[in-house]
């Protein structure tokens, strides 16, 4: 809750000094929702978890460069606390959460001034981190909604947004010749999926 309060506040401070400086429509998006996908959550730690998904919350920032189309800023933060078997016999309780930080675009697609449909594309990197540990990987996400505005500073985002992340890669063969290097690589991704609502807030 408190990096959920921090990116708040620093996107509103963000938000202030954009439109002061370029008069540019802010956007800022709390929102709470549910992500699944709990590979991800094996993958890192190495051992097989009964966990499918969990509770998320986290943040968007869009700042707009023309009608309908934004540069987005995206914080999403996800926290499960599981069982898991510890040397000797027995379980142990741990929470382990996974940090999404992301940048893109978002396009509206048309819809009305009430009623706005999006589609989303970003990319940036995901943080593991749970008993003492703490990875990072790159990650890419996809992501389709509506915004229903009330008024025109105040109304609601849904969200469905899948995350690919690249938990690992390496090559495993290469053939070089005069005109250059073929090198094929074995990269392994993990899905997550997320659905959300928010409260948008227009500047």
């Amino acid at each position: 809750m408190k990096s959920s309060l921090i990116v708040v506040f620093v996107a509103l401070n963000v938000a202030a000094l954009a439109r002061s400086a370029d008069a540019q429509t802010i956007q800022v998006t709390p929102f709470a929702g549910y992500r699944f996908g709990g590979d991800l959550y094996e993958v890192m730690t190495g051992m097989r978890l009964d966990i499918d998904g969990a509770a998320s919350f986290g943040a968007i920032g869009d700042v707009f460069f023309d009608i309908g189309r934004s540069v987005t800023f995206i914080y999403s933060h996800q926290e499960a606390p599981i069982d898991v078997a510890v040397p000797g016999g027995g379980r142990t309780r741990v929470r382990l959460s996974v940090d999404h930080w992301h940048a893109g675009a978002t396009d509206e697609l048309g819809g009305t001034p009430r009623v706005r449909p999006f589609l989303t594309g970003s990319l940036g990197l995901t943080r593991f981190g749970g008993a003492g540990d703490t990875e990072m990987r790159f990650s890419m996400a996809a992501a389709g909604g509506v915004k229903l505005l009330a008024t025109p500073h105040y109304g609601a985002r849904f969200d469905a947004r899948v995350y690919a992340i690249f938990t690992d890669a390496n090559a495993t063969s290469g053939i070089c010749g005069t005109g250059g290097c073929i090198i094929g690589l074995n990269v392994a991704v993990v899905w997550q999926a997320e659905f959300t609502a928010g409260f948008v807030i227009t500047f």
